[in-house]
């Protein structure tokens, strides 16, 4: 029976089929190393100054609406469209969704090449293979496919999955932890330029009465009526509030120009989206603080360790896969043909010129364990260390919110205390510049009052602002406001778009966030 090129090739390609079953009976077997679990942490169920109108649970996505503030929602907004750390964020998610493919990749046969050769030879008469005139010179042809799979017996490429797939939700939770610093900063930001608003007016509040107290001094030693002391007194309050003032508008701008490096934007865009002053927000709802354990699934940081240590988790594995054999299938099946006559591609491609081999090869570093085994134990090191680094993380999340709990709790008492401290030091000013006007106090008791009103009036102000300030880390720590990224796209078309000129990213930018997240 004669055997033509197609039954040949029938042959081979069976047993490549059987190979490829063998491989994925193979690769159904267990992958070697440790499968990872979360670290065992036990908290407390309250918090130690939780305040009287705190929620036990509450709506965490949008918690800058409680200031009931539409500046600040535009901002935020806009921050989260724009800013520049957040999009760098992003395409690491995209970076890592590439890493995962590659690491599926190595499923399938790693060696997969189509090539051809033809080459004229001439053999030197003095060589020892020179047979006569007549083979001298020869052409040769040659063309097939060559392949090569390491079947994954020991899990070795599962685990490489694992691990990226792993980084890949630690790099969406590392975004989304950019996003909650994102809008906890925008807001502390605003805060603070309403804070240096408000004690901008106050101050030059304070200069106008304290310009008129001058004048008051100034006439009465032109009349006669008190000495020069009262009036240089008078005049050394107004230039030291004068010089406050600023000290305040080298703050606000400060902080402005930082606002528009948050929105993406050119320091002088920054007053349109601002708009006129306005009042210092202020917090005017219950504020959901939740149970300790809750920041262990809602803090990104938190969970972007624990993934992290996932991802080392798979490498023990991986290293441990060194030490035993490797089983790979070597397959080729092509064309060969030569001539001293020259090319004859009828020839050539003929079923008499059908090459091919297949077989399993095995490799197995028996010298190197030494090596090997010490790396097994530099991974599993790192991966304790990024357990401790977890536990760390934890601990540092908890620490947060009660900082910010007992910020919160204690600025709301100072400005309890302050608000009454500045009618009675306002009332006290008043009455120290009438009796002085009547002849009936020095002016040292008008210069003491109204300093210590300029110094009560900031400090409420600015206590007010603490107020607002500890809500936000407050939210910060609780791990709040990564949830605005939601059914949202991560990059701007403008960018998408950008990198889909240069590269085929397939589908990998549309793949929504968050996937493969438990």
């Amino acid at each position: 029976m004669r055997i033509t090129l197609y039954d040949s090739a029938r042959v081979l390609l069976l047993r490549l089929a059987l190979a490829a079953g063998l491989g994925l009976l193979l690769d159904g077997c267990n992958k070697i190393g440790p499968d990872f679990h979360r670290p065992e942490i036990k908290l407390t169920d309250t918090w130690l100054d939780a305040p009287k109108k705190a929620a036990k649970a509450g709506d965490f996505r949008n918690w800058w609406k409680l200031f009931n503030d539409p500046v600040l929602d535009r901002l935020i907004e806009k921050a989260y469209r724009q800013n520049l750390d957040v999009q760098k964020a992003a395409i690491r998610i995209y970076q890592a969704r590439a890493q995962l493919g590659i690491a599926k990749g190595y499923l399938f046969p790693q060696k997969q090449n189509v090539g051809m050769d033809t080459f004229y030879e001439r053999i030197s008469e003095y060589s020892p293979y020179y047979q006569g005139s007549d083979f001298h010179t020869f052409t040769y042809f040659q063309t097939g496919f060559d392949a090569m799979w390491e079947l994954d017996i020991w899990g070795r490429f599962r685990r490489g999955i694992d691990a990226a797939g792993a980084e890949l939700a630690a790099s969406t939770l590392q975004y989304d932890d950019m996003v909650v610093t994102l809008t906890a900063e925008v807001a502390a930001a605003y805060v603070q330029i309403r804070t240096f608003n408000q004690r901008l007016a106050l101050a030059k509040g304070n200069a106008d009465l304290q310009e008129r107290s001058f004048r008051v001094a100034e006439s009465q030693f032109r009349n006669g009526l008190s000495t020069e002391l009262d009036m240089q007194q008078a005049k050394a309050l107004h230039q030291a509030t004068l010089a406050e003032i600023a000290n305040l508008e080298v703050g606000l701008r400060q902080s402005k120009n930082a606002l528009s490096v948050l929105l993406g934007m050119q320091p002088s865009h920054l007053e349109k989206e601002l708009g006129p002053d306005s009042d210092i927000p202020a917090a005017r709802s219950e504020i959901a603080m939740g149970i300790p354990t809750d920041i262990l699934r809602r803090r990104p940081d938190v969970r972007a360790q624990e993934y992290k240590a996932a991802s080392q988790c798979a490498q023990i594995g991986i290293a441990e896969s060194e030490l035993l054999p490797r089983l790979s299938l070597v397959g080729t099946v092509g064309f060969n043909s030569g001539s001293v006559d020259g090319l004859d591609v009828a020839n050539a491609i003929s079923p008499s010129g059908l090459a091919g081999k297949f077989g399993p090869t095995v490799i197995w570093p028996i010298f190197q364990y030494g090596r090997l085994t010490n790396n097994v134990r530099v991974q599993d090191a790192k991966f304790q260390e990024l357990l401790t680094d977890y536990r760390s993380t934890v601990l540092r999340a908890l620490r947060e919110v009660e900082d910010a709990i007992i910020a919160f709790k204690k600025a709301e008492e100072r400005v309890a205390s302050l608000s009454d401290g500045v009618r009675a030091s306002q009332r006290a000013a008043e009455l120290a510049l009438r009796q002085y006007q009547n002849g009936l106090e020095d002016y040292t008791r008008v210069l003491n009052s109204e300093l210590f009103l300029v110094q009560q009036q900031d400090r409420l102000t600015a206590s007010r602002g603490d107020v607002a300030r500890s809500v936000i880390a407050m939210y910060k720590a609780l791990g709040g406001g990564w949830e605005i990224r939601e059914g949202r796209e991560l990059l701007p078309p403008g960018v998408k778009k950008e990198m889909r000129e240069r590269t085929d990213w397939s589908d990998l930018l549309e793949e929504p966030v968050g996937k493969g997240i438990d």
